[in-house]
């Protein structure tokens, strides 16, 4: 709802009430109309000023109302009527004007903003674009080029970027609303024919055409197959070419189609799922809403290679005091030097001051004595871990938390060597470690609630993005990597060429494809694993046993190309060639293909025609059954845990919803139904044997993505 009071005799104050943003719902756009008739009949009012409860302005739409009948007055005319007034309206905004909240204000007369507020039309980031007249007031405003790049990026602006860029008039370090009255009672009987924003012509850029081609051509390129970016083009350009009623219509029509696109639901879905991860579960019953955190005031890093780098800088900028432990002194100097390079880069992009002094660096692990919890970081070996963990075990503080960033190591053994493997999770982030958002919180079979709580809360203060899942071989996003990897040497085996697997990939929306990604972190990373398991065998070994490991189909591509010094970038050769070692262009490699042809010669193998359709079902849907197979062992609570992990930590486009979410959108039917396909011509594959979670969907109807759970909950109990 909207309330009025007049304040200083003569200024209405309509207030928004509809915590926690004031979103614009039903009942505060029926409030706002009534308020603003209200002042603007009342002669007592001269002037009026529309703020929001709670130090907020408005964060726009309310998004509950998304997917239902949208009922209630609608926005754009009540914009309209506060813009027509005879009366001065001014939008007082503190803390935060997004989408509607924004295109509010822009149908306000004059703008006044706290210097902390934000603002922004952040629509395309839920599939959308600004449709209570925002595409065609705020090019107006400001300009094409700049509306552009705020339009299709939604992007929030600081109030002093707004300021420059002329979105609001004036910015106070004082009680806005004050500030705003003031302004107000200033500008009271002033014409305000040219403070309509909707009757100002649009600057026309001198290469109109040309900036539109340009526009349209890096948005489509960093869309990657989203929808709403190019529409959000199209609305600006209708804006820029045509009059102010008809650009209207435009961006109606556009919103139309997206309104009710798979992508928009998709994106809406990622919108609800980052929040539900929040309120995690455990199988053992511990719950975010029981679980108390313990305070973290001092953390320590153990081992400074890129990973423990970035994990030290993501902690000293949530602002503990953090010790860096590093027994290399080699090691230990390019770390000193890199990481304080990575602050003063981050406090530079942030505007803040340098936290380098939060940083205690040591060559002794008995530095840690005194931290509150510890994440080592150490190189990938079980054997190091174990010592470690016994070492941290007999030195920290009695209740100090010990985290590991094992990316697939059992976290129970590592318990196992401690005196209180309660007080073990795991934190497993992603590189590079203070850029990347999501940590996956490893729970072990005794890990306490606290411990759970205290990870999560602290991925939370670092800005992170935290899921919480149970301890297996690979986790969550590993172990679901695995099958995509395996499916994508596979189709290399029977036809396929690194170059068609990755571009197929990359139009579906992956940043990058399976073996760009793998020149880019380096193919003896997995052959390290593999080694570890007992699965290289060494040589060129040709007959079906070359082809077979523990009784199912293999494929040794991977540890052929390494054991000819073929790691990657980081060698200038891998799946595709590089200008020189260190190279990011990559380039297809006659020697790879003409290698492809020998390997598949000396196995028997027959190359046959390998079309998109099959590249992209094997590799995701073989992904996806795996997704199944850790929601029916309980290693994750929810499909929302899968696919925000997906979408923040291994790049799947947002726009799909995540892994779970697209096989919804797919068709359970459909995913099973190919699954036995592939299963039948692959027998000796396990991971395309339809998961027993997937078949019991489909037997029941394929109920949508929010009702799994009961599903998955009957399972459990039948077990």
């Amino acid at each position: 709802m909207a309330q009025l009071s007049v304040v200083s005799g003569s200024v209405g104050l309509i207030t928004l009430q509809n915590p926690p943003v004031n979103a614009l719902s039903a009942a505060v756009r029926q409030g706002i109309i009534d308020t603003v008739e209200t002042a603007l009949r009342d002669p007592k009012v001269k002037c009026a000023v529309i703020c929001g409860q709670n130090g907020v302005f408005c964060g726009g739409a309310d998004i509950k109302e998304f997917g239902t009948k949208i009922t209630g007055p609608h926005l754009i005319p009540m914009i309209h009527a506060i813009e027509a007034g005879n009366k001065p309206v001014v939008a007082a905004i503190e803390g935060s004007a997004l989408g509607g909240g924004l295109e509010l204000a822009l149908g306000c007369h004059y703008r006044v903003a706290h210097s902390k507020a934000r603002l922004g039309l952040p629509e395309v980031t839920l599939g959308l674009l600004p449709a209570a007249a925002g595409s065609q007031r705020l090019p107006r405003l400001i300009g094409v080029p700049a509306a552009l790049n705020l339009i299709t990026t939604g992007r929030h602006v600081t109030a002093a970027e707004a300021l420059q860029l002329g979105i609001v008039d004036q910015v106070t370090d004082h009680d806005t609303v004050d500030v705003a009255v003031k302004f107000a009672l200033s500008v009271a009987g002033q014409s305000l024919d040219a403070r309509r924003i909707s009757t100002f012509p649009c600057p026309r850029p001198a290469e109109m055409d040309a900036l539109f081609e340009d526009a349209m051509q890096k948005v489509r390129k960093s869309a990657r197959g989203a929808i709403a970016p190019v529409a959000c083009v199209q609305a600006v350009r209708a804006a820029a070419t045509l009059p102010y009623a008809e650009g209207l219509e435009r961006e109606r029509e556009l919103m139309a189609t997206l309104f009710t696109s798979g992508q928009a639901r998709a994106l809406q879905y990622c919108f609800f799922a980052q929040r539900a991860v929040g309120r995690w579960s455990t199988p053992s019953g511990a719950r975010w809403d029981t679980s108390k955190p313990v305070p973290v005031r001092k953390a320590a890093v153990i081992g400074l290679g890129t990973m423990g780098r970035g994990i030290a800088v993501a902690l000293a900028q949530t602002g503990l005091s953090v010790v860096a432990v590093e027994t290399e002194e080699k090691q230990m100097m390019e770390a000193k030097q890199a990481v304080s390079g990575m602050l003063e880069r981050g406090a530079k992009r942030r505007g803040a001051a340098p936290v380098s002094d939060r940083i205690i660096y040591s060559g002794n692990i008995r530095a840690v004595a005194d931290v509150d919890l510890v994440i080592e970081a150490v190189f990938e070996d079980m054997a190091l871990k174990e010592k470690l963990f016994q070492q941290l075990s007999a030195v920290c503080k009695p209740g100090a938390l010990l985290c590991t960033n094992t990316s697939a190591l059992d976290v129970d053994h590592l318990a196992s060597q401690t005196r209180n493997p309660e007080l073990v999770v795991g934190m497993h982030f992603f590189a590079p470690a203070h850029v990347m958002k999501l940590l996956e919180v490893v729970y072990g079979r005794r890990s306490s609630p606290q411990a759970v709580a205290t990870a999560m809360q602290l991925g939370k203060k670092m800005g992170k993005v935290s899921v919480a899942v149970g301890n297996c071989r690979g986790f969550v996003g590993n172990r679901m990597l695995k099958p995509y990897i395996e499916q994508a040497f596979y189709l290399l085996e029977e036809g396929a060429t690194p170059e068609l697997v990755d571009q197929v990939l990359e139009e579906f929306g992956f940043s990058m494809g399976v073996f760009r990604m793998s020149d880019l972190s380096g193919l003896d990373v997995g052959w390290r694993v593999r080694k570890g398991d007992g699965l290289v065998e060494t040589g060129l070994a040709s007959g079906p046993s070359a082809r077979v490991r523990q009784g199912r189909r293999y494929s040794p591509l991977g540890d052929l190309l390494c054991e000819q010094g073929r790691f990657g970038q980081k060698t200038g050769r891998g799946w595709y060639q590089y200008e020189k070692p260190g190279g990011r262009v990559a380039r297809s490699d006659p020697w790879l293909h003409s290698f492809l042809e020998g390997y598949r010669a000396r196995h028997g193998l027959v190359a046959r025609r390998i079309d998109h359709e099959e590249v992209l079902e094997r590799c995701l849907y073989a992904l996806i059954n795996e997704g199944f197979h850790i929601l029916e062992e309980g290693i994750a609570a929810a499909p929302e845990d899968i696919d925000i992990i997906y979408v923040f930590g291994y790049g799947w486009p947002r726009h799909r919803g995540g892994p779970m979410f697209y096989a919804s959108m797919v068709g359970l039917a459909r995913v099973l139904e190919r699954l036995e396909h592939y299963h039948q011509a692959h027998p000796d594959v396990p991971h395309l044997q339809p998961c027993s979670l997937l078949r019991r969907l489909v037997a029941s109807g394929s109920p949508p993505i929010h009702k799994w759970r009961e599903v998955i909950k009957k399972l459990h109990s039948q077990l």
